[in-house]
């Protein structure tokens, strides 16, 4: 087990109808708890750094570097994803770094620019053999994918596949990101719909606001990746401020990110247990082409 690509964990998660879990990064802490968090649950994951992280650090090599020898490290497949980039140039950065996929988000453009655009960073992460996920927003909207309300036409988003040619489509179904309570509420039948029409995996963005039993039947619908981050930092900040109001003398940093740590894996541990749970009989088995596949078919 090591660094793997993306499509080898999603390709075969597809085929079982099961979920693969695609975790967010913020620090080191992070990357090191889902791992623990997947060596627990014997479970691959995904660790996804987001342009904003990228910001936080002032640049992707140093968390990117870090998260990367953490991923050769691990017991379990691992990948190593870029997530919500804008920036071309970040994309190519991830790249030549060796991240195994990029999350490319033109979705705030009108959709013939998205389509564009899309299209030309598939082409060349292709080319190197990198796995690319995207999102589709509102036709002609500015709010992308996740805007209040918005909902993935199941005939655009293969329209947008086909003429893109990414390896996964993140889909509007009823989540939004960031949200603090898990309240969201899956248009089911959607999803069901989306994975009929769409010959790529689909992608739920904002899952930290969906319940455990959504999550399992968002699965069992027909979506794969399962991205989550604020929970996980929910989990994390929580930790901390329990042993920071226990001990207010306590300045030793390791201790109580420490403690964010273990709250972490634990957490992810029990979601990748609830996520890679197999679905043959799902309601809408569909045929797709393999995640690990490029847009003419050949492997990646």
């Amino acid at each position: 087990m090591t660094l793997v690509g993306t499509g080898e964990i999603v390709a075969p998660a597809l085929r079982s109808r099961s979920g693969v879990g695609a975790f967010n990064v913020i620090q080191l802490e992070h990357a090191q708890a889902i791992v623990a968090g997947a060596e627990a649950a014997g479970a691959p994951v995904v660790l996804q750094i987001s342009e904003n992280a990228v910001r936080y650090h002032r640049g992707l090599a140093p968390i990117g570097t870090a998260v990367l020898a953490v991923a050769r490290a691990a017991t379990v497949p691992v990948a190593v994803h870029l997530d919500h980039a804008t920036r071309r140039s970040l994309v190519e950065e991830a790249v030549e770094l060796g991240f195994g996929s990029v999350m490319f988000d033109a979705s705030v453009l009108p959709y013939e620019e998205n389509v564009r655009a899309t299209a030309d960073v598939a082409a060349s992460c292709h080319a190197a053999g990198v796995w690319v996920e995207a999102e589709l927003g509102e036709v002609g909207g500015k709010d992308g994918v996740h805007a209040p309300g918005a909902r993935t036409d199941p005939r655009e988003g293969a329209e947008f596949v086909s003429r893109t040619g990414v390896d996964a489509l993140a889909v509007a179904v009823g989540t939004s990101h960031a949200m603090l309570t898990r309240t969201a509420t899956l248009d089911l039948d959607l999803i069901a719909a989306l994975r009929a029409a769409v010959p790529v995996p689909l992608v739920l963005h904002g899952s930290s606001g969906v319940a455990d039993g959504a999550l399992t039947a968002a699965v069992a619908h027909g979506m794969t990746k399962i991205n989550i981050a604020t929970h996980l930092n929910k989990a994390f900040t929580e930790a901390v401020r329990r042993r920071l109001a226990a001990e207010a003398e306590l300045v030793d940093t390791r201790v109580y990110l420490g403690d964010g740590r273990e709250a972490v894996a634990g957490e992810v541990a029990r979601l990748l247990r609830i996520l890679t749970a197999p679905h043959p009989a799902g309601p809408a088995d569909a045929p797709a082409r393999s995640c690990a596949e490029g847009a003419a078919g050949r492997p990646l």
